[in-house]
């Protein structure tokens, strides 16, 4: 029910850089013990509901998952580890945070958001919270970016839904400021020249208050 989560408003939002698939199983990558971590250390607040925009689902115009029931487990990578694709993260949907999404956008000038009652969760979303809330016992709800559109729009997309946070939704971006697999295959540890320039404007852009308009 939307009225229980008016309950324990959250004050913070996160961004999770989820890194390579292979983070569901291998405990080399820092970034595993850091999200196993999270409860303890980071956030110990437990969410009555979670909203992920991951950077693998892509549509031309918003969409959120609609799940009644556990939501689906998708394998969305290839070429992995068997035993990766035996994960299973059967965290419950969020139907009505998923409704007030949909509302809340439409009510800040969004025309159309559509409803998907079918897709699960992508590993944008399942990898970094089976080790946050391993027990997949939280509501979680997906809603899609749009790679036609720019960063205002993505921007204007979380200004219209902050207000989740008081009724006690935990907000995750997941993905990366700049991701190009191929280009790091083979190369050393320096940054490429193009990623740290979209960094920094990114940054530069965020504390200036570009996208506040």
């Amino acid at each position: 029910m939307m009225s229980s989560l008016k309950m324990g408003a959250l004050k913070e939002t996160f961004y999770i850089s989820h890194g390579s698939p292979t983070l569901s199983i291998d405990d080399s990558l820092p970034a595993r013990p850091f999200l196993l971590s999270f409860r303890e250390k980071v956030y110990p607040e437990k969410p009555n509901c979670i909203l992920v925009i991951s950077a693998h689902w892509e549509t031309s115009e918003p969409a959120v998952n609609v799940i009644n029931g556990p939501n689906e487990t998708i394998h969305d990578f290839y070429g992995f580890p068997k035993p990766m694709y035996q994960l299973k993260y059967p965290a419950p949907g969020a139907p009505e945070l998923a409704k007030k999404v949909k509302t809340l956008l439409e009510e800040a000038g969004f025309k159309r958001v559509h409803e998907d009652k079918k897709r699960g969760l992508d590993h944008g979303a399942w990898v970094p919270l089976m080790l946050m809330y391993p027990e997949a016992d939280i509501p979680v709800c997906q809603l899609s970016v749009q790679t036609n559109m720019d960063a205002n729009h993505h921007y204007k997309v979380g200004r219209a839904l902050a207000s989740l946070k008081k009724e006690g939704v935990l907000i995750i971006g997941s993905g990366s400021a700049t991701h190009n697999l191929r280009t790091m295959q083979g190369t050393n540890d320096t940054v490429a020249s193009w990623a740290l320039e979209f960094d920094n404007w990114l940054k530069e852009s965020l504390l200036t208050g570009r996208f506040d308009k």
